[in-house]
C-alpha cells in the first residue's frame, strides 16, 4: 500500500479528470446539455455519481476531491463536499436522524454543532443529551432504544480531551447505533477512523485541507453502506460546494503532509515551552503525558496537529486580553489550519451542560502556523510579561 505522503499527491487524479494535465481544471457548470430529449431522460433515471447531470451534482473538479478524500480514509465508500464543515455537520446528522430519535453529543463538541442540536435538531423533535467526552465505553449507559447516533469530536476543539473511539464505536455497534466524528484536527493523516469502524468522518476542509484561510469548504466521508443515505440528504437539501473552492481544496490537498508535520512540530516546541512558565497553569495539548484522554492519543493517533489551548495562572479577562492584544505575529480570529498563526480567548464553561470546566484563569487557544516557532516563541514570551503587570 502507499504511503501517506505518495497517496495524497495522487489522490483523485484519474487521467480522464486531469485530462493528461497535472490538476484537473476547474469545470465551471449550472446546465448541462444532451442531444436528445431520450439521453436526458436516461440520464435522469440512472445512477448520476460521477456522471454529467446537473450542475449541483458535481464536475470533474469536485469528484477528483472527494475521491481523493476517499482514498485517504481506508476502506470508505465514498465523500461528498459541503459550502463548509457546519454545512457538513448539519447534512450528516440529518441524513441519520428522524423525529423522535436521540443523538448523543459530547459536551466539548464544536460550538456551532452544539447550537445545531439545540436549535433545528431540537425544533425537528430530535433529543440531544450531552455527554462527557471521556466516557469512553461507560456511553452504553446512555443509550437507549430511541439513540440513533453518537457523534464524537476527538480532540475537542477548546479543551482537548480526546475520546475512545473504539470503545465507543464497539458500544454503537453492538447497538445499531450510527457513529460520526469531526476529525478536523487531525484529519485522515494522523487519525483514519473508518478503519475504526466510524460510519462517517467530517472535515471541516476549510482549515487544513485548503491551508491558506481563504476557502470555505466541507466533506463527510462514508463507510461502506452509509453512503446512499448521506448522497440522498445532500441532494435533498441542495447542498453543493462551487468548483472553484473545490479546486482550490485539491491544490491545498497535496501539500497538506508536509504542512501538517510543521505544524505539528512547531506546535508542541510552543506547547513544551508554554508548560515551563510560571504564568500558565496548565497547557492542553494531547500529546503531552497531563493532557486528558493523552494515553488514547498515543494508542490511536499518528501525530498531532497545531492547535491547542492553554490555562493562564490566574488572572483576569481583561489581563487575558492584554496578552492577546499585543501580540505581533499572531492574528486575532476564528478558524485554524492556515500558515498563520492566531490566537483567541476561549470560555469553555458557557458551552458545557454535561461537565463542569473549572480552571485555574482564563484560556487561550492558539493556531501555531508556519512561521518560525522561535519567533513565535519571543512573542508569546512578551505577551506572557504583559498578562504578568496586568495581574499583579
Amino acid at each position: 500500500m502507499k504511503k501517506d505522503a505518495t497517496r495524497i499527491v495522487s489522490a483523485g487524479r484519474k487521467p480522464e479528470w486531469t485530462g493528461g494535465i497535472v490538476n484537473p481544471p476547474v469545470w465551471r457548470a449550472s446546465t448541462i446539455l444532451y442531444d436528445s430529449v431520450a439521453e436526458l431522460r436516461g440520464r435522469g433515471a440512472a445512477d448520476t455519481h460521477h456522471k454529467l447531470f446537473y450542475g449541483r451534482r458535481g464536475t470533474p473538479t469536485q469528484w477528483s476531491l472527494a475521491d481523493a478524500l476517499t482514498e485517504l480514509e481506508p476502506g470508505a465508500e465514498a465523500t461528498l463536499l459541503y459550502p463548509s464543515g457546519v454545512a457538513a455537520l448539519t447534512t450528516a446528522l440529518l441524513a441519520v436522524l428522524e423525529p423522535g430519535d436521540q443523538l448523543l453529543m459530547p459536551d466539548s463538541a464544536y460550538d456551532p454543532t452544539r447550537n445545531f442540536a439545540n436549535g433545528m435538531l431540537k425544533r425537528i423533535g430530535v433529543e440531544t443529551i450531552f455527554y462527557d467526552p471521556l466516557i469512553g465505553g461507560g456511553i452504553a449507559a446512555l443509550c437507549t432504544d430511541r439513540t440513533k447516533a453518537i457523534l464524537m469530536e476527538s480532540p475537542g476543539s477548546l479543551t482537548f480531551e480526546v475520546q475512545d473511539v473504539p470503545a465507543i464505536v464497539g458500544v454503537a455497534k453492538q447497538r445499531g447505533i450510527t457513529t460520526l466524528i469531526d476529525n478536523t484536527w487531525a484529519t485522515p493523516l494522523l487519525f483514519p477512523v473508518i478503519g475504526l469502524g466510524v460510519d462517517y468522518t467530517i472535515l471541516a476542509c476549510t482549515k487544513y485541507v485548503v491551508g491558506h484561510s481563504d476557502v470555505m469548504l466541507g466533506s463527510v466521508t462514508a463507510a461502506p453502506g452509509h453512503y446512499q443515505a448521506l448522497r440522498a440528504a445532500t441532494y435533498e437539501l441542495g447542498q453543493t460546494a462551487s468548483p472553484d473552492d473545490a479546486w482550490l481544496g485539491a491544490r491545498g490537498l497535496r501539500t497538506m503532509a508536509v504542512r501538517l508535520d510543521q505544524h505539528g512540530r512547531s506546535a508542541l516546541q510552543v506547547a513544551r515551552w508554554l508548560k515551563a512558565r510560571p504564568e500558565v497553569a496548565r497547557v492542553l495539548h494531547p500529546a503531552l503525558p497531563d493532557c486528558p484522554g493523552h494515553d488514547i492519543f498515543a494508542r490511536d493517533f499518528r501525530g498531532a496537529s497545531g492547535l491547542f489551548s492553554f490555562v493562564l495562572d490566574g488572572g483576569s479577562d481583561a489581563a487575558r486580553t492584554t496578552l492577546i492584544d499585543g501580540l505581533e505575529h499572531f492574528g486575532i480570529g476564528y478558524s485554524w489550519g492556515g500558515f498563520e498563526s492566531l490566537a483567541i480567548p476561549v470560555d469553555p464553561q458557557r458551552h458545557r451542560s454535561a461537565t463542569t470546566w473549572q480552571a485555574e484563569g482564563p484560556l487561550v487557544r492558539l493556531q501555531i502556523g508556519l512561521e518560525d516557532p522561535e519567533d513565535l516563541i519571543a512573542d508569546l514570551e512578551a505577551g506572557l510579561a504583559r498578562f504578568a503587570d496586568a495581574r499583579g
